[in-house]
């Protein structure tokens, strides 16, 4: 295996089973999601309403499993992509369809349940979330060093690593504390959170160990041939990436989605995949939002790209951002191919005025980045079918960049009627008349 200037990468670590193994592996820990979400999408037949309490009450007799094990079953099954949801109704996931013929889309299944560990087994309530997530950034870290080793690494080893590495997370922050400062001479009090820090180490490595990527010993912990694996995985796509002429790895959400703008979708694709490998799940979405509220268009678009090969784990982040007017429509598109719409048909869950505010903002992306005849074939794509229905919606829609679009538009069309018209529109919604 080379990269793209021929350089060996990463070899698999010495041992690894071969990936019919890996894959048995993955659907022992996933059996009983697998069985709920046969249950639930397949089982009860079509149409048959939401998995609610009272669905699931009745899986779990059915099924001979315990209330608990129902509910928590039927989340690793979302986060594993094994279901999709289509409104109220419950239908199998490509990978629930996939499962017993391909080994590929098990071990990616899995690997999405590993991405979302910390979602599976939940942070104690009573610690601070920001800890919380300095831990979770810190845990590829921890992985690191277990699939190094190669072996049981002593908890207390992995508790230094993880200490040095949120120390380094302030660091990089700039967490520089305000207000009077100690006495030099007294004795430096450790970090707010230092006491914290073994308990969540040990919720972490719980967690970890409940989606099947390591095994607890006696003040141990050791990674299993799928853990082992899938931090391979992701050291090679970072080492790849690393080395790519196009490699983003240590740019933020901001370059990277400026790096991929000119890439076709599958290098992309490429580029977001090791980008993510190298960040916390968390961390990467919450950039990407972030990117996505900005002045770029451009960016806003690529960043739900980028969230569309998250996956799973971006969900809750994805359905909080449809409640922002800038990000809703994007937000929507996201939610509805997530669960099972056809890209093609996804626009049919906007509202006319989501879908209008969606055309002026892919407009000003086309206006920024583009070419003049690309904003004009751009107006093919307007739902209202006609100009003037157009001119009349966009006017009402309060997109904040409609005077620029429209002067662009205007700029570039070629029939002189027609850039009359759209100048005229945008010289209204300029100065506020109709």
């Amino acid at each position: 295996m080379t990269d793209g200037r021929n350089r060996p990468a990463p070899r698999p670590p010495e041992g690894t089973p071969p990936a019919a193994e890996l894959a048995r592996q993955a659907r022992e820990v996933l059996a009983d999601a697998v069985r709920i979400a046969r249950w639930a999408a397949v089982d009860r037949g079509p149409g048959t309403g939401p998995f609610d309490a009272v669905a699931q009450e009745r899986a779990a007799d059915a099924l001979e499993l315990t209330p608990d094990q129902v509910r928590a079953g039927w989340d690793r099954a979302r986060l594993a992509g094994l279901v999709e949801l289509h409104g109220g109704t419950v239908r199998p996931g490509w990978r629930l369809q996939a499962w017993d013929r391909d080994d590929s889309a098990v071990q990616r299944g899995w690997v999405a349940l590993l991405d979302a560990w910390s979602l599976v087994h939940p942070a104690p309530d009573d610690v601070a979330a920001a800890t919380v997530a300095e831990v979770v950034e810190a845990v590829p870290q921890v992985l690191s060093l277990l699939q190094l080793s190669n072996g049981p690494v002593l908890v207390p080893a992995l508790l230094d690593l993880l200490r040095q590495r949120v120390a380094e997370l302030h660091e990089e922050r700039c967490e520089v504390p305000y207000g009077p400062q100690p006495d030099p001479a007294e004795p430096a009090p450790g970090p707010p959170d230092e006491l914290l820090l073994p308990p969540l180490l040990d919720w972490a490595l719980e967690g970890l160990a409940a989606v099947g990527a390591l095994t607890l010993g006696e003040g141990q912990a050791t990674l299993t041939p799928l853990g082992n694996w899938a931090v391979w995985v992701k050291l090679e796509q970072i080492c790849v990436a690393a080395q790519s002429p196009a490699g983003n790895i240590e740019q933020s959400a901001q370059h990277m989605l400026r790096g991929c703008a000119r890439l076709t979708p599958g290098p992309a694709r490429a580029e977001y995949r090791a980008w993510l490998a190298a960040r916390t799940v968390g961390s990467a979405v919450t950039e990407l939002l972030t990117v996505a509220r900005g002045e770029d268009a451009l960016l806003r678009g690529l960043a739900f790209e980028a969230l569309r090969v998250v996956g799973a784990p971006a969900e809750a982040g994805v359905r909080a951002a449809a409640e922002e007017s800038s990000l809703r429509p994007y937000a929507l598109l996201w939610l509805a191919e997530y669960e099972g719409a056809d890209p093609e048909d996804a626009a049919d869950v906007l509202t006319r005025e989501e879908s209008t505010w969606l055309w002026v903002d892919t407009a000003a992306a086309v206006a920024d980045h583009g070419e003049s005849d690309l904003l004009v074939r751009h107006l093919d794509s307007a739902v209202q079918g006609n100009v003037p229905a157009l001119l009349d919606e966009v006017r009402a829609v309060g997109h904040p960049r409609t005077v620029q679009v429209l002067v662009a538009l205007a700029a570039a069309h070629p029939d002189p009627a027609l850039a009359k018209a759209v100048r005229r529109a945008a010289f209204q919604v300029h100065t506020g008349g109709s």
